[in-house]
């Protein structure tokens, strides 16, 4: 699933994909991975996070919440 709100939040903040990877440290294609929907490691969760300004666990919350629906229309079916 992608990431709409990453994107949402770093065009907010007028970065590109190469910005943002070059101020947490990381390739820019992994960075577009995790836009395009890959959980992050922690530290990397928390750098974004930290540069964009948002909570970090949103990485996590969501990503939870989107396995138990997905568990639960599978149950239903």
């Amino acid at each position: 699933m992608k990431n709409n709100w990453l994107a949402d939040k770093r065009s907010a903040k007028d970065y590109s994909h190469q910005e943002i990877a070059d101020l947490v440290g990381i390739d820019r294609s992994y960075y577009t991975k995790i836009e395009n929907g890959l959980v992050p490691s922690v530290k990397v969760a928390q750098s974004i996070a930290k540069h964009l300004e948002f909570e970090w666990t949103i990485f996590f919350a969501s990503d939870c919440v989107e396995n138990a629906q997905n568990k639960l229309t599978q149950e239903v079916s």
